[in-house]
């Protein structure tokens, strides 16, 4: 059994990250999750919220804030693919807060328009949250 994993996170524009970790903790869509070496293979959709790990070589802990996606587990790798990944300590909590209160305020008529001011609420609250805890 492998004691670590390698990650790759991924956004559309690069591979932000590619190295050796030893867990992982992120958002799913319904919950958290943790991952351990030993992991049967798998694959979640990712929530807006934080993503953690610690480093393999060190064992420092890394904080993100991902903006959904996916997650995959296979075999020793673990495959993040997400729109936007951000370090928490560049979060910007006035920044958050403007981007809450733009969403809270935003009218929407018809289903789309209501999803899409729902997921920019939860957006800008899980933003919110984690650059509140810094």
């Amino acid at each position: 059994m492998a004691q670590e994993f390698r990650l790759l996170l991924v956004t559309p524009e690069t591979t932000l990250l590619d190295q050796s970790i030893e867990s992982l903790r992120c958002t799913l869509f319904d919950g958290q999750i943790g991952i351990l070496p030993g992991r049967m293979p798998m694959v979640g959709r990712l929530g807006y919220g934080e993503l953690v790990f610690y480093s393999a070589d060190d064992g420092t802990e890394s904080r993100y804030y991902v903006d959904g996606g996916f997650l995959q587990v296979q075999g020793s790798v673990i495959s993040v693919l997400t729109e936007h990944a951000i370090p928490v300590s560049k979060l910007n909590a006035v920044e958050a807060e403007k981007l809450l209160e733009e969403a809270l305020a935003r009218p929407a008529v018809g289903d789309e328009q209501c999803d899409a001011r729902e997921r920019d609420q939860r957006r800008a609250r899980a933003m919110l949250a984690l650059s509140s805890h810094k």
